[in-house]
């Protein structure tokens, strides 16, 4: 008899130490960001650690873009933030590559060294994820949501790992109050402030659009990189 899938969560305090299958949460903005650049052509991710990593790849991998934020501005030198919006307004991205560097979602990937299976996720790819997950059958998951702290913030990313884990089990729950904490949450608030314009409120919207795409976004190394990819599930 099949032994029940084991769920475990995390915080980027201590994804270095969760193991098997991990799946790394930023809903605002890292890994939404992400769903829409794959959904605007963009051939791969690159996610990195530090901005001098992401301008240094840059240089070596031709037609690539620099993208992501520092405390969530744009940093110096970068082509792009970390926006839906932005992504969707660009031009020209059909087969590039991208280098991501955030605050929170591609540190969780960098810091989740135990992993064996690596997958990023947000609410845009929320049942892709799970049916991915499903697809490869893991004897169980860890959660990593970025964003969570002592100072109630990221509560979005938690209530995203809670709603995957629902899927997981065959239930078919109500996204409307998940989806309420992530407009009520405290990272969602600075995107109500007209002061702040690199925090546009239309990501809100764009980072609430369950299920927009159809694809799960794996994460794995090649050649001493992480690479992350648009995979539909029922690909090898």
């Amino acid at each position: 008899m099949p032994q029940p899938l084991k769920f475990r969560y995390a915080t980027l305090d201590d994804c270095h130490e969760a193991t098997g299958l991990v799946v790394v949460i930023d809903v605002i903005r890292a890994f939404s960001t992400a769903a829409y650049a794959f959904g605007q052509g963009v051939e791969r991710i690159l996610p990195v650690g530090e901005p001098h990593e992401a301008l240094a790849l840059r240089e070596k991998i031709p037609n690539s873009l620099a993208v992501g934020e520092m405390n969530g501005i744009p940093f110096p030198g970068f082509d792009m933030g970390n926006s839906p919006k932005q992504m969707l307004e660009a031009d020209n991205l059909s087969g590039r590559t991208l280098v991501q560097r955030t605050s929170a979602g591609t540190q969780g990937l960098i810091r989740s060294t135990g992993a064996d299976t690596l997958l990023a996720a947000s609410f845009v790819v929320a049942r892709a994820t799970a049916a991915y997950l499903k697809q490869i059958a893991p004897a169980s998951v860890t959660f990593v949501s970025t964003g969570l702290n002592h100072n109630g913030r990221g509560d979005e990313d938690l209530a995203c790992a809670e709603y995957i884990h629902q899927l997981l089990i065959g239930a078919q729950p109500d996204p409307k109050p998940y989806l309420l904490r992530v407009r009520s949450s405290r990272e969602a608030a600075l995107f109500l402030d007209s002061a702040l314009p690199q925090f546009p409120p239309e990501d809100v919207e764009h980072c609430t659009a369950l299920d927009r795409f159809s694809f799960a976004m794996p994460v794995r190394r090649e050649n001493g990189s992480l690479v992350m990819r648009a995979l539909f599930p029922g690909t090898p």
